[in-house]
C-alpha cells in the first residue's frame, strides 16, 4: 500500500513534466525562427489540432477488386466494385507548414535554402513508401536530422529557417508530391497529403531540426 501510495503521484506528474519539458523544447526551437513563446504554442496547437483535419480537394471513382476466396474463384464471380477516393490536405501536416515555411522564404539565404529542400526532397523520394490503407509512411527522423546537418553544412550564420523550410517543404513534396501515382492506386480510401505516417517527419522538421541548429 506504501509503495502504490507512492507510486500514484510519480505516475500523475511524470506526464506532466514530459509534456512541459517538450513544450518548452518546441517554444525554444520556435524561438530560433522568430516566433514569441506565445506564438509558437499558438502554432504547436494549431499544428496539433490541424492534424486531424483533411480539407478534401478532389474526389474520383475507383474500380477495385475484393480478394478472392476459394469459393469465389471456383463456384461463384465476384465482380469489381466501384467507390470513391478522396483526396485531401491535412491541415496541421501540410497546411500549416508549408504556409509558415513560404513565411520564413524571405528570412531564409535562398540558394542555401533550395540546395538543402533538393537533398531533403531526394532523401524523403528514396525512404518514403505507400502501404495499403495509411498512405505514405516513412521514417521520422531522418528528414529532421539531414535537414539540421545541410543547414548548418550551408548556411552556418543563420540556420533555423533553412532548416524549417528544408525539412517541412522537402519532405512533403518528396514523400507526397512524388509518390502522387502510386498513392493513387492505393485503392478507395481518403489520401492524405501530410497527414498519416508523412505528418511525423514533417512535424519533426519543424522543431528537431530548428532545435539542433540553436544549440
Amino acid at each position: 500500500m506504501g509503495c502504490l501510495t507512492l507510486l500514484l503521484p510519480i505516475l500523475i506528474i511524470l506526464p506532466i513534466l514530459i509534456f512541459l519539458i517538450l513544450l518548452n523544447v518546441i517554444t525554444i526551437s520556435y524561438n530560433e525562427l522568430g516566433l514569441s513563446q506565445t506564438s509558437a504554442i499558438v502554432l504547436l496547437i494549431a499544428t496539433l489540432v490541424g492534424s486531424m483535419i483533411n480539407i478534401p480537394i478532389s474526389r474520383r471513382q475507383v474500380v477495385y477488386e475484393e480478394p478472392q476466396t476459394f469459393l469465389s474463384r471456383f463456384f461463384f464471380y465476384l465482380p469489381p466494385k466501384v467507390a470513391t477516393q478522396t483526396v485531401a490536405i491535412n491541415v496541421g501536416g501540410a497546411l500549416i507548414p508549408a504556409l509558415f515555411a513560404l513565411y520564413l522564404l524571405p528570412r531564409a539565404p535562398i540558394l542555401e535554402t533550395l540546395a538543402a529542400t533538393a537533398v531533403i526532397i531526394l532523401v524523403s523520394r528514396l525512404l518514403s513508401y505507400p502501404v495499403a490503407g495509411m498512405g505514405i509512411v516513412m521514417p521520422a527522423f531522418i528528414p529532421p536530422l539531414a535537414s539540421a546537418g545541410l543547414a548548418l553544412l550551408l548556411a552556418r550564420t543563420h540556420p533555423a529557417p533553412v532548416a524549417y523550410i528544408s525539412g517541412t517543404l522537402g519532405t512533403l513534396i518528396g514523400a507526397d508530391l512524388l509518390n502522387w501515382n502510386k498513392v493513387k492506386r492505393l485503392g478507395p480510401h481518403m489520401i492524405s497529403i501530410g497527414g498519416a505516417g508523412v505528418f511525423d517527419g514533417v512535424f519533426l522538421a519543424g522543431t528537431i531540426a530548428v532545435l539542433i541548429t540553436a544549440l
